[in-house]
C-alpha cells in the first residue's frame, strides 16, 4: 500500500461510525461487513475535495484495487468531479472492473459527462455488452442522467432494453431508467411497454416507479397500471 492510500485508510478509520456501518452493510448485502468502515458521505465528500487540493488523488487512485467501501466511494467521488473527458475515461475503465455493489455504481456521475462529448455513447454501448453487473449498471445509470434531456435520442430506448441480464441489480436499473424516461420522454418510453418489449420483471418494476413517482400525471399513471403483467416483478 502506498503512503497515501494508508494515509486515506487511517483518515476513514479517524471518522468511523460503527452503528452507521450497521446501517450500510443492511442496504449492501453483497459485501462482507468487516469490509464496510462507516463513514457518512459528507466526510467523504469532505476528504475527496482535500485529496485534489493537495494533489494526492491520483496517488489514491493508482492504489487499486481498494479494500474497504469507503475507499470505493471516495474513488467514485474523485472521478465524479474529474472534469477533463480524457483524463477520466482512462481512470475509469481502471476502476469499473472493481465496483462491487451498487452504491458505488450509483455515486460514480463524472462531471465530464455533462457536455456530451461525441465519443461517449460508445463508451456506453460498449458498457451494455460487458459481463461484469455493475458495469452494465453504470452504462444504463449513465444514459438515465446524461441522455434523456437535450441529448436523447430514441435508439437509446432500444439500447437498454436490449440488455439481456437476469441480475437483480441490472434490471432494477432498467426499470428505474424506463420510469424516469416515462417522465421525460413519455411517448416514446410508453411504446416498450405497449408492445411488451421488456423483461417481465423489468416491465411490471417500470411501471410500479413510474406510478411512484411525482413526475407522471395520474392519466397516464392510470393507463400504465393497465399494462401490468399477470407476472411476479
Amino acid at each position: 500500500m502506498t503512503d497515501v492510500a494508508a494515509s486515506v485508510r487511517s483518515r476513514l478509520f479517524a471518522a468511523q461510525d460503527v452503528a452507521y456501518g450497521d446501517f450500510t452493510a443492511s442496504l449492501i448485502p453483497d459485501i462482507e461487513r468487516e469490509r464496510i468502515i462507516g463513514v457518512r458521505a459528507p466526510r467523504i465528500g469532505e476528504l475527496a475535495r482535500e485529496l485534489r487540493r493537495q494533489g494526492t488523488a491520483e496517488a489514491f487512485m493508482a492504489a487499486l484495487p481498494h479494500r474497504y467501501h469507503e475507499e470505493n466511494s471516495l474513488h467514485a467521488c474523485l472521478l465524479s468531479t474529474e472534469k477533463d473527458y480524457d483524463r477520466l475515461m482512462g481512470a475509469l475503465e481502471a476502476f469499473l472492473p472493481y465496483v462491487d455493489n451498487w452504491a458505488v455504481c450509483d455515486t460514480l456521475r463524472p462531471a465530464a459527462f455533462k457536455k456530451h462529448p461525441p465519443v461517449l455513447p460508445e463508451a456506453i454501448s460498449g458498457w451494455l455488452r460487458s459481463d461484469r453487473t455493475y458495469t452494465v449498471r453504470f452504462g444504463i445509470g449513465t444514459l438515465m442522467a446524461f441522455y434523456l434531456d437535450g441529448a436523447f435520442e430514441e435508439k437509446y430506448l432500444d439500447w437498454v432494453a436490449s440488455v439481456k441480464s437476469g441480475e437483480y441489480y441490472v434490471d432494477m436499473m432498467i426499470a428505474w431508467y424506463f420510469a424516469t424516461a416515462l417522465a421525460k420522454q413519455y411517448d416514446a418510453a410508453v411504446v416498450f411497454l405497449r408492445e411488451d418489449r421488456l423483461d417481465p420483471r423489468c416491465h411490471n418494476k417500470t411501471i410500479q416507479k413510474a406510478v411512484e413517482s411525482r413526475r407522471i400525471g395520474d392519466e397516464r399513471k392510470a393507463f400504465l397500471k393497465t399494462l401490468r403483467k399477470n407476472r411476479r416483478a
